[in-house]
């Protein structure tokens, strides 16, 4: 019968008995997070982070106990056209001055098959704390075979956010309240 991938991570992690949570680095430049909305029902408009920070402890034997940090300035938003960007930056929207950022800190990791989990975090963005769910899948973990064989793991994840709740809300409905987010990370462990 063919290997799970998370059977693949749990055998990864054998050489280390009883191994605790690992330290796992993002990878800036394999990790986005892509955001689209309805637009007064003409288009879909996307927008990006890219090039972020952040933090997995991944605990390769038990990962309900993994948890995860990200961090990112709104400013490092990509929208594809200035004048938008300028306009999310703008009291209609964010406010955002330099220094801003966006914050992600799981609470709690609920796996929910050989390769999926929910993760429950509290999302920070333009000063407002929100619980939120991800629907996560882990892609695959092995060495990494252009990094020397590094332990490397890579996640997606989608979420549902109501941009209102976070006090960027100007124009809904007519712009869609609803933000659809896709995330795909990298991560290597930290050596």
């Amino acid at each position: 019968m063919r290997k799970t991938l998370l059977a693949a991570a749990l055998t990864l992690g054998a050489s280390a008995a009883f191994a605790a949570p690992e330290t796992y680095e993002l990878d800036a430049s394999h990790s986005q997070i892509v955001f689209s909305y309805d637009h007064l029902g003409y288009s879909t408009t996307f927008g990006m982070f890219s090039g972020f920070e952040g933090e997995i402890m991944f605990d390769q034997e038990n990962p309900a106990n993994s948890s995860v940090t990200v961090s990112m300035p709104v400013r490092s938003m990509l929208t594809g056209w200035e004048k938008r960007f300028e306009h999310f930056m703008s009291d209609d929207f964010f406010g955002a001055a330099e220094g801003d950022m966006v914050t992600f800190t799981s609470t709690g990791i609920e796996v929910t098959g050989d390769d999926t989990a929910k993760i429950t975090g509290d999302l920070t963005m333009n000063g407002v704390t929100k619980s939120v769910v991800l629907d996560a899948k882990l892609n695959k973990v092995e060495g990494h075979p252009m990094k020397n064989g590094q332990p490397w793991a890579g996640f997606d994840a989608t979420t549902t956010l109501l941009r209102s709740d976070f006090g960027v809300g100007q124009f809904a409905p007519a712009v869609s309240d609803e933000v659809e987010v896709m995330i795909s990370i990298e991560a290597g462990k930290a050596q």
